[in-house]
């Protein structure tokens, strides 16, 4: 097994060098995307990671997307031969001393996903943290199960191959839909999704990409598609609940 890290960035060139920083005690191959930021935050990226050893900049001259930017950095990462991918956001939110229990059970666990799961202190966004619940309740949904208590959470490491079989297969989604859409459709695949408790903040003058009217409009269209992907793998999702239960019966 072997791991690095891929951060997706637009325009966060104030946190990444932070970001980057608390990243080296992992002494842990780097992969940072700039997705298309405007001029000024492209050259403070670039100059940040050209300061770091470990760290490889892929630059997008447009703005495809968060999804799109994890995508080609996890088809890299397959194709320099890693087996998991860590994912980590720029902007400063996630609580890097989780790193070590995060591949410690992704270790115990090599075929699944392992994600964070959120602990939000007083600097959430109110709205934000409302808004997640209603994701949550879909994503319960689509997948027939409580197994997924938040799928919104950008900290987690990625078994490669189950992720590039999946993205050979169907197109997911490129921006804040994506990962929701991930998490449910490996789900689907069968990957085994497991959580750790983590501590998320939202830093003092952070700024989010999170863009309201378009971006939930595209999330909604995401839960539709579930939903209906759902309906096509009833009998199969049905199944998978049921063969637990069948288990148990046989036993004397």
């Amino acid at each position: 097994m072997s791991y690095c890290f891929i951060i997706p960035c637009y325009n966060h060139s104030t946190t990444l060098q932070a970001t980057l920083t608390g990243l080296q005690p992992y002494h842990l191959p780097i992969v940072v995307i700039d997705d298309g930021s405007a001029a000024e935050h492209g050259v403070r990226i670039r100059q940040v990671c050209d300061g770091f050893n470990n760290v490889e900049l892929l630059t997008k001259t447009v703005n495809a997307g968060k999804g799109a930017a994890v995508i080609s950095a996890i088809q890299l990462a397959s194709q320099r031969g890693y087996s998991h991918a860590l994912q980590v956001d720029a902007d400063g939110q996630h609580n890097l001393d989780d790193i070590p229990r995060l591949i410690e059970r992704s270790r115990a666990h090599p075929e699944a996903l392992v994600s964070g799961q959120p602990l939000y202190d007083s600097s959430v966004p109110k709205a934000r943290l409302y808004g997640r619940y209603a994701t949550h309740v879909w994503v319960w949904i689509e997948t027939l199960s409580l197994t997924i208590p938040d799928s919104m959470c950008g900290f987690r490491v990625y078994p490669l191959a189950a992720f590039v079989a999946l993205s050979n297969k169907v197109r997911i989604g490129r921006r804040m839909d994506f990962d929701t859409e991930v998490m449910v459709r490996l789900y689907w695949q069968g990957t085994p999704v497991l959580f750790i408790p983590t501590r998320v903040i939202y830093p003092e003058g952070g700024t989010s990409n999170f863009r309201v009217w378009r971006d939930n409009l595209m999330i909604s269209w995401m839960h539709t598609r579930l939903f209906f992907g759902m309906l096509v793998r009833l009998p199969m999702l049905l199944g998978r609940k049921l063969r637990p239960a069948a288990a148990l019966q046989k036993r004397p």
